[in-house]
This record gives C-alpha cells, structure tokens and sequence, in this order.
C-alpha cells in the first residue's frame, strides 16, 4: 500500500509536470481554441514562468537528491563525527565556507542538508552549510561580478555580508537546538533505514533508490512553490516598490521581500538586481542578493517538507531579522 501511494504522488506530479510543458510548448495554439477565449492571457505568463523555474531548478535538484542519496548509501554516522570539528562554535566556519569547493543551488542543499543532519551532524552546522552553500561559491560570485561590471565590489561585498550572517544564524541556532530533533519523522524513514545492511550487498542500487524516492518526494513542494512565485511574478506591480527604492531603512527590507517571492536562482539572481540599480540604494541590493537564496517561497515548502514546523518558522524568523540587520549596519559603516 506505501509503494503504491508513493507511485500514484509521482506519478502525479509527472502528469502536471508534463501539462505545464505541453501549455509552454502550445500555449499559441491553445490560447487560439474557443474554448479558452475567456481565460486571461495572464495565466499563460504564468505557465511559462512556472516552467523557466521549475527547469532551472531540475539539474540542481537531481544533483541534490543524488548526493543525498550517496551520502545514505555511503557516508556512516562515524565518519560524520569524524570530520567534525570538536568545538561547536568554530564549526560553522568550515561549513560557511563548504560552497567554495561544493557550489550547489538553494533548492538541491536542503535534501543534503536534511540527510546530513539525519547522519549525526549538528543542526547548527547543517543551517550553515545550508545558507552559505549556494552564495559562498565561485558560481555565484562570478555571475555577481559580471551583473554588477561598473561596481564589482558588490560580489565581495554579498560573499563577506553572507559569511557574517551564517556565523550568526548558526550561532543562534546553535544556542536555541543544540539538543533539539529539527527533522520531520517521515513514515518512509524507517524502513529505508533498515536497508543499510541491503545496501551493503548493492549500494548502487540502493543509491538510485534513494535518490528516485527524495525526487517524488521533493518535488511536490517544489511545484508548488515555484507556481506560487509565478503567480506572485506575473500579478505583482513591482512600480509599487519604487517609492521605497532611496529609503535607508526601508528599502532592504522591500527587496528582501521581493526577492523571497520571486524566488529567483542564486546564479542568476544578481542580473535582476543589477536592474533596479538606479532606483534601489546599493545595501537593498546587498539585501536582495543575500537574504534570497537563503529564504524564499520554493524552498520554504521544501523546509516545510523535511524540518519540523517550529523549527522552519524560528528561520523564517531569525534568518530575515538577521539579514536586514547585518546589511544595514553594513551600508552605514563600509558605504
């Protein structure tokens, strides 16, 4: 009865998946049939920004779900003892650093992240690693460099701004759940856990059955927030915003909540910010470029999905308050 539930939830996201690509493929053609005259132009925006989301985010997921899927398989709770530092406070250095050689996405860490966690790492370390990974990269300093060619001390100003705010969120964490179980208890667990013997015989297959079984699993939460930013990127009047764009004070605070809706890749999201450089102070940008791929509406659901609620809603407390007080203090002090 589980296997057959878990193919009918798969199954189904594969049906809508393959719709959205149908509607992105003939949407011209579908918005010509009588039939659709009455439906608003609007809801096929919708659609293809949907699919630019969701299809910018596949290769970064199935890269996730599949290191997750070989750190089951292959990494012992022994060994993540091992490598981590004694100290609990000098080990959220390393993993805000861990993106520099494992640059992934904010949407593939969490299920690393989730697995990690699972394995005996600290909640603490695992938040860390979690923020950091997909901003502390080459990737996205790259793309931050080239996005902002006439003031390029804007990528190393977004790496040193999400540093100190992963130490600090980590801390935080650290202080309030250094004892806490923060993961979700999932009714697939248990039984996926006892086959570590099993895998032992066949760890690849055991791999690829990891991985297909966090995929179905993951992307419910990804469709739906990645429809949820598409609706908010298609009916949202972004000329609203303008008239914070010079404030001090307000002004990160608004790009913070734009860039949470809008829910944009961290290696690209630099390239939107840049186009609100003449009406936006330069530490709401800062703001958007960090607190983004730290927060946003997909990953959110994804958070929602693999970590206790309480745990999910202290972040979305702590990692917000975090951001705009470190970028504030930032723009007064440096700039």
């Amino acid at each position: 009865m589980f296997y057959l539930t878990k193919f009918l939830k798969g199954s189904l996201s594969i049906l809508l998946f393959c719709l959205f690509i149908f509607l992105f493929l003939f949407g011209e053609l579908v918005n010509k049939l009588a039939i659709f005259d009455k439906f608003p132009g609007a809801f096929f925006n919708v659609n293809t920004i949907f699919l630019s989301i969701i299809l910018e985010a596949i290769p970064f997921i199935l890269l996730g779900v599949f290191v997750s899927a070989i750190i089951q398989s292959f990494v012992s709770e022994n060994m993540i003892q091992k490598l981590m530092p004694r100290n609990a406070y000098l080990a959220v250095i390393p993993a805000a650093l861990i993106g520099i050689i494992f640059p992934i996405c904010e949407c593939a860490i969490i299920p690393v992240v989730r697995r990690l966690i699972k394995k005996g790492m600290p909640a603490h370390v695992g938040v860390a690693i979690m923020l950091s990974a997909p901003i502390i990269n080459p990737v996205v300093y790259a793309s931050t460099y080239f996005a902002f060619n006439s003031t390029p001390y804007m990528a190393n100003a977004r790496m040193f701004v999400s540093f100190i705010c992963t130490i600090i969120i980590g801390l935080i964490v650290y202080r309030y759940f250094r004892k806490a179980d923060v993961l979700r208890t999932k009714k697939q667990d248990h039984p996926h856990d006892h086959d570590n013997h099993h895998s032992q015989k066949n760890k690849l297959l055991a791999t690829f059955y990891h991985a297909s079984d966090e995929l179905f699993d993951m992307g419910k939460y990804l469709f739906i927030g990645a429809f949820l930013a598409s609706l908010f990127q298609v009916f949202f009047d972004r000329n609203v915003l303008l008239s914070f764009g010079t404030s001090t004070s307000g002004a990160p605070g608004v790009m913070m909540g734009l860039s949470y809706v809008l829910s944009v890749c961290s290696a690209a999201d630099a390239f939107i910010a840049s186009s609100f450089g003449s009406t936006f102070t330069k530490g709401s940008l800062l703001a958007f470029l960090v607190f983004g791929p730290m927060l946003d509406i997909k990953n959110t659901f994804m958070l929602f999905a693999y970590f206790k609620k309480r745990f999910v809603l202290f972040l979305m407390v702590v990692i917000p308050f975090v951001v705009y007080v470190t970028v504030y203090i930032f723009q007064l002090t440096v700039w």
